[in-house]
């Protein structure tokens, strides 16, 4: 089959490698669409860091090239010994992880905390090919919620936006900022705008506040410009009941800090590079809280993710305007993600693909 095969730093090539063979519990899927995302651009430019490559990967055990790729849709291809409720032809939607299943953690269903947890396409070859093997227990069935090959791909990284959610504890009418509208951002708007509180998303690139308002944001604005916080910081936002720091930059947390009110919940979604000072006093006195969330709990967050992605009439294509050929994967693909100089909220790639196409128009298929 053809795949993207990651063998170092910015060296990304499409190959030709064996098909998958599937064992028990586990599924081959017909990739239809994966995604990348800043994790893979990272990993491109400047790894291997997560990706081992290098050094084996004491749970997955691999160890060598890499094919990345851990958000797609795709289709049964065959179906494994000791599967149930997938047959050939289904359209599914993978959440990645992989957890143990027996330990404490998976028993209180928070699976992402798995000591066992490893993720295909970053800890083990995932979907960058035409191929792919994945234990069943990931899957959700994107047929059941109407979705097409296109939206369903989005359905990974909007289960991250949903589990952010569930990890806030925002209620139905409080209000609530985001701070950082790419990827994650973006589908976080989108999921908290139907808790119907007022939203404010930040961002600092005026195409993505364009986007957030579509998505459900009351209002949106880039910090930078001069006295731009200010007619906020008043009413609607005299008490913020939570904000999520969504950018993984030190600007981020400072004005996350800044806006915070007594008693807000601040909900860490990006990755943070480096150790952060705190004020532990103000926040004691303050009473704010600094909650942490980390991937998805596939059994819970996946099928929510993708009964979201089934209510928006109108698509994704704002979001993800165009799906790349393996071919584009590189120069349209990680080399601008790489380099902070994306267009698209949202890249999608067709391992099937001779050229480069607009996404499906309309988000569900009845």
């Amino acid at each position: 089959m053809k795949a993207a095969v990651q063998h170092g730093r910015r060296d990304v090539r499409i190959e030709e490698v064996p098909q998958p063979e599937i064992g028990p519990g586990e599924l081959l899927v017909r990739t239809a669409i994966a995604g990348i995302c800043g994790t893979d651009a990272h990993e491109y430019a400047h790894g291997p860091n997560m990706f081992p490559i290098a050094n084996k990967h004491p749970v997955s055990g691999h160890q060598g090239p890499m094919i990345p790729g851990h958000e797609f849709s795709g289709f049964v291809e065959k179906v494994g010994p000791d599967v149930t409720g997938f047959r050939v032809g289904d359209l599914i939607v993978s959440g990645a992880g992989i957890s143990c299943g027996d330990c404490k953690w998976c028993v209180s269903q928070r699976t992402n905390l798995c000591a066992m947890y490893f993720t295909i396409g970053l800890h083990r070859d995932g979907a960058l090919a035409e191929y792919v093997n994945v234990p069943a227990s990931t899957c959700v069935k994107a047929n059941d919620y109407g979705l097409d090959p296109d939206v369903a791909a989005l359905g990974q990284p909007m289960s991250i936006a949903v589990h952010a959610y569930r990890r806030s504890r925002l209620q139905t009418g409080e209000t609530a900022v985001i701070i950082g509208a790419g990827g994650i951002g973006a589908f976080l708007t989108f999921v908290v705008a139907q808790a119907g509180g007022w939203l404010l998303t930040t961002d600092v690139d005026a195409s993505r506040l364009e986007i957030a308002q579509k998505l459900g944001a009351t209002a949106v604005v880039d910090p930078r410009q001069q006295g731009a916080m200010a007619e906020f910081q008043q009413d609607p936002m005299e008490f913020v009941n939570v904000i999520f720091e969504v950018s993984g930059t030190e600007s981020g947390m400072a004005l996350a800090l800044d806006l915070a009110t007594r008693g807000t919940r601040i909900v860490l979604v990006g990755l943070h590079s480096a150790p952060y000072s705190l004020d532990l006093r103000d926040i004691s006195l303050r009473e704010i809280e600094i909650i942490g969330t980390n991937a998805h709990v596939v059994a819970v967050d996946l099928p929510e993710a993708l009964r979201l992605l089934s209510l928006r009439s109108e698509g994704w294509a704002d979001v993800a305007p165009e799906v790349l050929s393996l071919s584009d994967l590189i120069s349209h693909g990680l080399e601008p993600l790489a380099d902070r100089q994306s267009v698209r909220i949202k890249t999608l790639i067709d391992p099937w693909a001779q050229v480069t196409r607009p996404t499906q128009s309309q988000g569900v298929t009845l």
